[in-house]
């Protein structure tokens, strides 16, 4: 139903990483690397190796809080103007090897109420600035919903920030929304949903589950994707390693991905290896 996508979620990128991909048949790739990584990222050989084992890097995940000294929304100019310069020069590097994505969080948190007009103006610069770098390079900007006091917490929110710039786009997160209910979300936002984050949770935080461990009609997920045209990869924000908040009987294999996306698009009941939920010792 739609090409079948992975977050690389800081593992390395190199030759196995693309080979396990394509082994596995996922043909989409979003580059998200741990703080100290981003400025080792050799992107050229990023390129060949997308170009040897047919996975395309579909795209690039631009740095975000908790790494510390970055946010879009920060009231202290200085700090805003420093994150929009990382992440501008980041955009260059990737967009040269031909990556036309790039996932931004719009604010770290916590938020205080008091704050929040005020932050909200200073993500709206940012987002501003960044689309018009990104267009001048034939990208985008997929302005990630976040979950708690982040900014971008409901479709209004999500609304409010695409309003900086008409060629701002969305990443959708599904397990980011506290208070809002997917489906009606994605039908909110409509066709300015341009990639997606694919993880299940227990709607209390997020947790990045396997679909199928949490509590997502993911049917209903579909079919609300369906109704606006969406036209991205399913895309999967997950690690391999099982979080602390469940315990599997075995850790993930990118094949596990593959074989999650085909069972949701065949209405089928999710493979799940979950045995509980809650946090480990």
């Amino acid at each position: 139903m739609f090409p079948i996508g992975l977050s690389t979620c800081g593992a390395a990128i190199n030759e196995s990483l693309f080979a396990d991909y394509a082994r596995a048949g996922i043909s989409k790739m979003e580059i998200s690397s741990n703080k100290e990584d981003y400025d080792l990222l050799d992107f050229p050989t990023a390129k060949a190796l997308s170009a040897r084992y047919g996975v395309e890097i579909w795209s690039f995940h631009l740095p975000f809080m908790p790494f510390s000294e970055i946010d879009l929304s920060a009231l202290d100019e200085t700090m805003r103007r420093n994150t929009v310069s990382l992440c501008a020069e980041l955009i260059r590097r990737a967009s040269e090897i031909g990556i036309r994505r790039f996932i931004a969080h719009a604010s770290g948190e916590p938020i205080r109420d008091g704050d929040r007009a005020a932050r909200m103006a200073q993500a709206k610069k940012s987002l501003r600035e960044l689309a018009e770098i990104a267009a001048a390079r034939d990208a985008v900007i997929c302005v990630e919903d976040l979950p708690r006091t982040c900014l971008g917490r409901t479709s209004a929110e999500i609304l409010e920030l695409l309003s900086a710039d008409d060629r701002l786009r969305v990443c959708c997160d599904t397990n980011h929304l506290l208070s809002e209910n997917l489906p009606d979300f994605i039908r909110r936002v409509g066709d300015r949903i341009e990639t997606l984050h694919v993880s299940d949770y227990d709607g209390v935080d997020e947790k990045h589950w396997l679909p199928g461990e949490g509590i997502l009609d993911w049917q209903a997920v579909l079919a609300a994707l369906r109704e606006i045209n969406y036209r991205g990869p399913w895309l999967y924000e997950m690690g391999l390693a099982t979080p602390k908040t469940i315990t599997r009987e075995r850790e993930l294999t990118r094949a596990d991905f593959v074989r999650n996306a085909k069972e949701l698009f065949a209405r089928q009941k999710p493979t799940v290896f979950v045995q509980k939920q809650g946090d480990r010792e």
